[in-house]
């Protein structure tokens, strides 16, 4: 995709000291591929939706979410066995498929500041992920999922957490995200969000944003959150200037 400059919305609040991710999305190109196995799976039941409703209503959602929404809009009440039928799927194509984002390596290890994540995945999606992408050395146990709060994404609870978890102030982390609900989660945490826009799933897609999903900033290529923050970079290399 062509890469834009990155755009600031509002202005960065005080010292981030803790950089939460969003995993998929952000971490990883996985969104593209959740929603077609998602998709897939939902047309054995007779729903049919396409890319651009799962991007509006599922993106940045837990799994119980999904059950709702298809059951509320179309009537459907979807057997237990539909969980496990739609994760096989998933992960058989991530075996294949899943890529790590570009850049997003050699950013994570140029931080000069605490880092975790934080997923509306569930626990297993991302143990795996993690593992097939190369990343789970780099997070270790800072990793944290929605099966740990009560709320989910567009709530604050998990974003809450994590900084709990971390010992740091909800007002002293950054928060990067691709969706919606991921970027509204993170200002109702009272974090400062950036929205990162460069995964697959979002390509083409009209990305205006509504009054209460509004981040701090917008970015499609790794390299550019340093360009906009440079002091989130190991002195060495802030002072080099490698981009």
């Amino acid at each position: 995709m062509d890469l834009k400059p990155a755009r600031r919305y509002g202005r960065a609040m005080k010292r981030s000291e803790l950089v939460i991710f969003d995993c998929d999305g952000v971490l990883i190109d996985s969104e593209v591929i959740s929603a077609r196995m998602l998709i897939d799976t939902l047309k054995d039941y007779g729903v049919e939706m396409d890319m651009k409703f799962v991007t509006q209503h599922f993106l940045g959602r837990s799994y119980p979410v999904v059950l709702q929404e298809v059951r509320e809009r179309w009537g459907v009440v979807l057997p237990d066995r539909f969980e496990a039928e739609y994760r096989a799927r998933l992960l058989a194509t991530f075996e294949r498929e899943l890529r790590v984002m570009p850049g997003v390596v050699d950013a994570i290890l140029e931080l000069d500041r605490p880092y975790c994540l934080a997923t509306s995945s569930s626990p297993e999606r991302m143990r795996r992920s993690l593992e097939m992408t190369g990343l789970a050395s780099l997070f270790g146990d800072r990793c944290f999922t929605a099966s740990e709060v009560s709320r989910g994404k567009p709530a604050p609870d998990l974003f809450l957490y994590a900084a709990a978890r971390m010992a740091v102030e909800p007002g002293s982390c950054l928060v990067i995200e691709d969706s919606l609900n991921g970027v509204r989660a993170g200002l109702a945490a009272g974090m400062e969000v950036w929205r990162f826009t460069g995964g697959t799933h979002l390509a083409g897609l009209d990305l205006d944003v509504p009054e209460d999903a509004v981040p701090h900033a917008e970015f499609d290529s790794f390299p550019q959150l340093y360009a906009m923050r440079p002091d989130l970079r190991r002195p060495r290399l802030a002072a080099a200037g490698i981009a």
